[in-house]
């Protein structure tokens, strides 16, 4: 693993039930929150055995299918693409949890077992009570985060970001995160949009070997980049938008995580605009590109009241703060205008 310039900050002293949840968010920076979550009955469990915490895991599961990547011993614990980018290297799978597990279990010896990796099931739907011994209290906050768990062996999450923010708890095995800012992007080499390993587009360097001649700007990365090596029982704040590359370290790994978003639910996700541009802007002549980068600035990425400012307010209509009507309408106008 090539090393990167900087260690992620860390926090001590955090309690689940005393998240610094406005702290953290108004940093916008990684913390590394040692001991968060020590107490938690699957970390516990973790510590006395793999055995002991995949008996605890099938003790709540209520046998609806799940969904998983598996690969050969040549994947290397890596869901990933097939050489020339046009399949992924593992192939998705469904069954019980409790099976899954047993196959783990079953390859925590070999030096080269095959791949297991199942991501982001959601807890309340497949392990109900679970989390009556093992949760964050965002409620105190007003803030609702669905937990999620990650199950697998030695397994790495391609470096890749997500729009909510994060805290992802290591309740099982150790885990190496490494993060990197959004202005990374360029330098990190992102790979096909569809289809992804894990639902967003990852980077094509290999972090364990990377090819410096083929990818040189990921040396620019590197030099951006904070790492961190977790314990189980600790957590992490991944900022919303910034790429992080996870791997799990041992024969066994569980890690559970909470994704938010300060939006309302009415306001969709970006990625929808950044198809629409990539359709409809990207190929224009770059005088034209140009233009619509003003333009863009001006209504999208300036200040939110800035562009209706000197208007009425009762002639601003989509340039007042989007509520839910507005959001109705817009999306109407949108499918109208798509399906023409």
């Amino acid at each position: 693993m090539s090393a990167v310039a900087a260690s992620i900050r860390e926090c001590e002293g955090c309690r689940p039930d005393a998240l610094p949840l406005d702290e953290l968010l108004a940093t916008g920076q990684p913390v590394v929150l040692r001991g968060l979550v020590r107490d938690w009955d699957l970390v516990k469990q973790g510590r006395d055995s793999a055995r002991a915490a995949t008996d605890y895991l099938t003790g709540f599961y209520n046998c609806r299918p799940v969904q998983y990547s598996h690969g050969g011993p040549e994947v290397e614990g890596r869901p990933f693409y097939n050489d020339d980018f046009t399949a992924l290297n593992c192939e998705v799978r469904r069954g019980g949890l409790d099976a899954l597990l047993a196959e783990i279990l079953s390859h925590l010896d070999d030096e080269r077992p095959p791949t297991y990796y199942m991501a982001s099931l959601p807890v309340d739907a497949c392990l109900p009570g679970l989390r009556d011994g093992n949760d964050l209290d965002f409620a105190a906050h007003g803030v609702r985060a669905p937990s999620s768990i990650w199950i697998g062996n030695r397994t790495t999450a391609s470096c890749h970001y997500d729009a909510p923010s994060n805290i992802a708890c290591c309740c099982v095995g150790r885990r190496r995160f490494t993060l990197f800012p959004p202005d990374q992007v360029g330098n990190l080499y992102p790979g096909p949009l569809e289809p992804t390993p894990g639902g967003q587009a990852v980077s094509v360097v290999d972090f364990a070997r990377p090819d410096f001649g083929r990818y040189p700007r990921f040396r620019q990365a590197l030099a951006a980049g904070q790492a961190a090596l977790l314990e189980p029982g600790d957590a992490i704040f991944i900022p919303s938008m910034w790429w992080h590359h996870v791997e799990g370290l041992d024969a066994f790994n569980v890690l559970v995580n909470y994704w938010w978003s300060s939006m309302p639910a009415h306001i969709p996700t970006p990625m929808h605009a950044l198809y629409h541009a990539l359709w409809t802007i990207r190929d224009r002549p770059e005088p034209e590109k140009r233009a619509w980068r003003e333009v863009f600035e001006h209504y999208v990425f300036g200040p939110a009241d800035g562009a209706g400012a000197h208007l009425p307010e009762r002639a601003r209509g989509v340039l007042d703060p989007i509520d839910e009507a507005t959001a109705r309408q817009l999306r109407a106008m949108l499918l109208d205008k798509l399906n023409r």
